[in-house]
């Protein structure tokens, strides 16, 4: 049965073409915003850049032009890099996209197509069909058991039923298909659709904060607030000192700059956006930034089998006929009563079939019909999978008014249903178990009889005569022994959630060496129990069976009860409610329905569940990463701040040692590394085999933030040492100034590649494949030697040249005060031995 029945040809090329040209493209334009503009204005509002304002202003002022147009300098380059940072982030959002915009089926010079959304043109004849989201305006042609939930448009959650006949045969952009076919002619696109012209595009859509977001910006609101209020110290130590006001001022904005950790958000933002891309180049399309940093919290994984354990890859392999009583393999010949039953069950499915049991039915029937009779008949009528367990009927007529009335679904859904004895009931059941053990996936078939156009109101209402069980074989997936390994050593469960019988499912989860396959339960027996027998059922139960969407809800409600993160992959119309539901939703990206992929979180392009185990690995590397990083930040910026308040409020001997032009110079030598060094760290050999972090309300453990200020403050003893020592030496205030800066220098090359790791040596991550902290690494070195040998750098910084033993004190005070961690990690390593 092809769309020639339906007698639509649809648009040639050239007639799309023109179209094209004429009404444009299927795309909503939403909210135009010069992303440049925006980017340069974010960056003005920048608390540190605001500062760069204020203290150029006041060198400008003072006459000190040298230093204020250092400052501006500085200004552009912060400037450039958040401009440079924002754009990466934005090319890879733009990517996923663009990735994430979905497909639609169209007949187009007498075939039917698949083809981007945004390409569909005014006059098209757009297919939809059940799960699907349709993406443009238009009356339907035809229509089989049509109807759509309207509720975008119009708050009503209840499907509405739609066909040609009806004087509201209008269905529009947004909405989605709840049941059912229908081919519609479209003639509004992009902006001109009902849900263009009310505004309802994505980009007005406001996304709240993620846990980590709130975490992360919480605490740089407290280094804020700490930076103001040290400022106004300072400030007022410093004038009653000298009664200088922009002097005082100079200095209290020095200690500010050292404070405010400008750096924090830039670098979740890059982590997020970039591991995002990441994942896409995996084949992972990840459709929220925050999905990204719950994924390597997740501790459950509930998974359906076909297409994600299995190939699905149906082939009918085995039948049972009630009036043979026997199974029998279709390699060999079939008798006519096996024939009629193929015949029936294919009449039972789709007349454009896309579920592969269907197509296999189709083809098993083109192959043994000796006439194919698709062409001489159309549906008249259709009832949807539906009922518990389900099943799904079908109505077709030929010119003649003869009709054929199929059915097919679980084999339990006929045992009430049909014209079974208890003997043939046993019988079924006692087959059922037979074909099940052998991991076949089965299909009750069913037929019926009925006069007139007043169909009965639900499928079940026929009278079927019971013609047997068509069998199906879906082979496992070759990796997915593997893959089960994989998440069972990272600490997290695997959960089988599935539609089929308990007898296929358990030999399926036998064959693919599945943990506790004998531990299962069915969709009624779930439901039985209350909420709290639920939470403590879950937690030993792994295969769940003939499933439906109320039974999976539950599930994953029960399971996020208690405390777990979950994750829960689908593809039909009834995976929707669960998929929303989980903490992580992962839809099919290739058998995947519309509405699954909308509800979902993350889809997967080739409906690989290896993918997932590298989506969860990645997660945990960007958090880790996010973490060193942030954990540098906080370590190198206490040195810093300490450095600057402490000569200053104790008024030692040169109590301005740093001016605000070296705070910001150290600001840009040490800003890459966190953003940039640490984002491209490669995962650590232990990070799958470590449990998954625990979702908590703190980014940091009290040990790690601990760990951070300790080396923060080792390294100001290191810098203040060797203030003291340069002062006991008779060294002027340039050499003290130098010698202490490039201990601070120092102590940030070793403390970028000490904590690369906090449990492995630096030997080991100095193999790390990562040419991003060598290059970084060279850049700081060679920043560092032009201030100390280039004189008009050297004279503008009120630097100097130093001797080998100054240069020499300062290496060795920079490297002791960062490299002692080392032995602290080795004592991690040989306790855990």
């Amino acid at each position: 049965m092809s769309v020639d029945n339906f007698g639509i040809k649809g648009l040639t090329d050239s007639e799309v073409t023109q179209s094209r040209e004429t009404y444009g493209t299927n795309t909503l334009t939403g909210k135009k915003e010069n992303k440049i503009l925006e980017a340069i204005k974010g960056i003005l509002k920048e608390p540190m850049v605001i500062l760069l304002l204020v203290t150029s202003g006041i060198y400008f002022i003072s006459g000190n032009f040298g230093d204020g147009i250092f400052m501006v300098t500085a200004i552009l380059l912060v400037g450039s890099i958040s401009l440079y940072q924002d754009s990466r982030s934005q090319k890879a959002l733009e990517k996923l996209k663009s990735l994430t915009q979905p497909n639609c089926t169209a007949i187009r010079n007498g075939e039917v197509v698949e083809i981007p959304n945004e390409e569909l043109v005014i006059g098209d004849s757009l297919m939809v069909a059940e799960g699907e989201t349709i993406p443009a305006d238009g009356p339907i042609v035809y229509s089989n058991d049509f109807s759509v939930n309207e509720s975008i448009l119009t708050g009503e959650a209840l499907s509405v039923s739609k066909d040609a006949g009806k004087s509201d045969n209008l269905i529009h952009r947004g909405t989605s298909v709840a049941s059912g076919m229908a081919i519609i002619t479209v003639t509004a696109i992009g902006d001109k659709t009902q849900l263009g012209k009310i505004g309802k595009s994505l980009e007005s859509i406001q996304t709240e904060k993620t846990p980590l977001e709130r975490q992360i910006s919480d605490f740089v609101k407290k280094m804020a607030i700490a930076g103001v209020l040290t400022f106004l110290l300072v400030w007022g130590i410093n004038y009653f000192r000298s009664y200088d006001f922009l002097d005082s001022l100079l200095k209290a904005l020095t200690l500010a700059m050292s404070i405010l950790p400008e750096e924090i958000p830039v670098a979740f933002t890059t982590f997020m956006a970039l591991g995002s891309w990441r994942l896409m180049k995996m084949g992972i399309v990840v459709k929220q930034m925050k999905t990204v940093e719950t994924l390597g919290s997740a501790t459950v994984i509930c998974t359906d089998k076909t297409g994600t354990l299995t190939q699905n890859k149906m082939s009918l392999v085995k039948v049972y006929t009630l009036d043979l009583k026997k199974i029998s393999s279709t390699k060999e010949e079939l008798a006519s009563e096996e024939k009629e039953l193929i015949t029936s069950a294919m009449w039972a499915s789709e007349p454009i079939p896309f579920d592969p049991m269907e197509i296999a039915l189709h083809e098993a029937y083109s192959k043994l019909a000796p006439i194919d009779e698709r062409p001489n008949y159309t549906m008249v009528h259709e009832y949807p999978l539906g009922g518990k367990p389900p099943m799904m009927t079908h109505l077709f007529e030929d010119a003649n008014g003869h009709r054929i009335i199929a059915a097919k679904g679980a084999p339990e859904a006929f045992l009430a249903i049909s014209n079974l004895t208890v003997e043939g009931k046993e019988l079924i059941l006692e087959n059922v178990r037979i074909l099940g053990k052998e991991g076949y996936r089965l299909l009750g078939v069913g037929t019926s009889h009925f006069e007139g156009t007043d169909f009965p109101k639900k499928q079940q209402d026929f009278h079927f005569e019971f013609k047997g069980i068509v069998a199906f074989y879906d082979p496992p997936k070759e990796n997915i022994r593997t893959v089960l390994k994989d998440f069972d050593k990272a600490g997290i469960d695997v959960k089988l959630v599935t539609g089929d019988n308990a007898a296929t499912a358990a030999a399926i989860a036998k064959e693919i060496d599945f943990k506790y396959y004998e531990k299962g339960i069915s969709g009624d027996e779930l439901m039985q129990l209350t909420d709290a027998e639920l939470q403590q059922t879950v937690k030993n139960t792994y295969v769940f069976t003939r499933m439906f969407p109320e039974a999976k809800l539950r599930i994953i409600n029960a399971i996020k009860a208690n405390n777990e993160i979950v994750a829960m992959t689908g593809d039909g119309v009834n995976d929707g409610p669960a998929l929303k539901a989980a903490h992580i939703g992962i839809a099919m990206g290739k058998k995947g329905t519309e509405i699954a992929k909308q509800a979902a979180s993350l889809n997967l392009v080739d409906d690989d569940l290896s993918k997932i185990a590298d989506a969860i690995a990645m997660g945990r590397k960007i958090y880790a990463n996010l973490k060193k990083a942030i954990q540098y930040i906080i370590s190198i910026h206490i040195p810093i701040i300490l450095t600057v308040f402490i000569p200053l409020a104790l008024a030692w001997v040169y109590p301005t040692i740093f001016s605000p032009s070296h705070v910001i110079l150290l600001e840009l030598i040490m800003g890459p590394t966190c953003s940039i060094a640490y984002e491209n760290e490669p995962m650590e050999k232990n990070t799958m085999v470590q449990k998954p972090r625990p979702f908590t309300n703190t980014f940091f453990k009290f040990k790690e933030l601990v760990t951070s200020i300790v080396q923060g403050l080792a390294i100001t003893m290191g810098a203040l040492s060797v203030y003291q020592y340069a002062v006991l030496q008779n060294f002027d205030e340039s050499i003290t100034r130098t010698m202490v800066f490039m201990v601070l220098i120092w102590a940030n090359i070793f403390l970028t590649l000490v904590n690369r790791s906090f449990y492995f040596s630096i030997i080991t991550t100095l193999k790390y494949k990562n040419k991003l902290v060598p290059i970084i690494i060279g850049i700081t070195i060679v920043m560092a030697a032009l201030l100390l040998f280039v004189p008009p750098l050297t004279q503008f910084f009120e630097f100097t040249t130093l001797n080998a033993n100054q240069l020499l004190v300062s290496l060795f005070a920079g490297g002791v005060s960062v490299l002692w961690y080392e032995f602290v990690k080795m004592y991690r390593r040989l306790k855990k031995r």
